[in-house]
């Protein structure tokens, strides 16, 4: 039959294991998890390619109505009804647009960092799929099109 100094020896081994396992658990989560900053830059990033988007699928609508690209920004926000977002929601900046020829124009924007397409899912296509840093996606008012009801 076990002694009183047996079972405490053997519930303190249990307890300290257990204890183990919490801690292991809490410091495996933190390394895991993203930082509260890099979350924050990750959303921005969302933010940019959602407007990027919205303004990529109004020069279509544009495009269709008036058979031309818009010459600016500008010329868009002027003639649609809707607000668009054309400044970035972390700098101030303005979104760059460029008509490249007849049937294919350029948006631009600074992301903080590159898109992830391996742990989250990215609900805007690979065609959004971007680095760090400025970067430009060459579209035609019918990939616009295509784009929005991926």
């Amino acid at each position: 039959m076990k002694t009183q100094r047996q079972r405490l020896s053997i519930r303190s081994v249990v307890a300290m294991g257990f204890a183990i396992i919490v801690v292991a658990a809490i410091i495996g989560g933190v390394f895991l998890m993203d930082s509260p900053a890099q979350e924050r830059q990750y959303r921005f990033d969302e933010r940019r390619v959602a407007d990027l988007r919205e303004l990529a699928y109004t020069v279509d609508v544009y495009w269709t109505r008036e058979n031309r690209l818009p010459s600016s920004l500008d010329e868009l926000a002027q003639q649609e009804p809707i607000a668009l977002e054309l400044i970035d929601p972390e700098t101030g900046v303005l979104y760059e647009y460029r008509v490249v020829s007849d049937d294919l124009f350029e948006l631009c924007a600074v992301f903080s960092s590159k898109s992830d397409t391996g742990s989250r899912d990215t609900p805007y296509g690979y065609t959004w799929s971007h680095g760090a840093g400025r970067q430009c996606f060459q579209l035609s008012p019918q990939d616009a099109e295509k784009e929005l009801w991926r």
